[in-house]
């Protein structure tokens, strides 16, 4: 039983419904979110939910652009965590990405899936281009870079590895029924195995 309404005051209810956006999206899947289903566990009419999104692509756009921006956040300060203590940025990086798809996996699947999103909102644009401003700039600035403006072999390499492992954790065949701990192990494991492909001293 629930325990009530979440409660909102006028200026968050746009977030109270991204809120609720994860809660069905992680529960149920992305393809359970409605705008109606969102107001009921805010504890808003639908109409005052319209308000705020003008239909469910925005809505999830919106929680996209949000997922987006809590991921190259993550990015950042793993890097400059792992700068300051001189311990490994390339396998803090990629352990922040993996750790972010695990603790949220509605917002993991939810940043790419351009059929369910607005692509040329300009939000969404300005977190695409946050986050490819790493994926780009040597994976958070672990790894050689020589274009910042274009992914390069090494850096499509960092990237397609721990996406792809994340990926696995959240919707594979990949240690399913293991704890999130033994899954970190797990993903710190084949990071550091593939570290020293780039061998970059920051």
């Amino acid at each position: 039983m629930r325990r009530g309404k979440k409660p909102y005051h006028h200026g968050n209810l746009a977030e109270s419904l991204l809120d609720a956006v994860d809660e069905l999206a992680t529960k149920f899947g992305l393809e359970a979110v409605t705008l109606r289903a969102c107001a009921k566990i805010v504890g808003v009419s639908p109409s005052s939910a319209f308000r705020h999104y003008e239909d469910k692509r925005a809505l999830l756009t919106a929680f996209a652009t949000k997922a987006l921006h809590q991921l190259s956040g993550l990015m950042e300060s793993a890097q400059s965590r792992a700068v300051e203590d001189g311990s490994s940025a390339f396998t803090a990086v990629g352990l922040a990405y993996i750790e972010f798809a695990l603790d949220k996996p509605a917002f993991f699947r939810a940043m790419w899936r351009e059929e369910t999103i607005y692509t040329n909102d300009e939000a969404y644009v300005a977190a695409i281009q946050r986050l490819s401003s790493h994926l780009q700039g040597g994976f958070a600035e672990t790894i050689v870079d020589d274009d910042p403006h274009n992914l390069s072999t090494d850096e499509l390499l960092a990237w397609s590895s721990v996406h792809g492992l994340a990926q696995l954790f959240v919707d594979g065949p990949v240690k399913k029924g293991d704890t999130k701990c033994e899954k970190m192990v797990a993903a710190q494991e084949m990071i550091q195995v593939l570290e020293p492909v780039f061998e970059k001293s920051v």
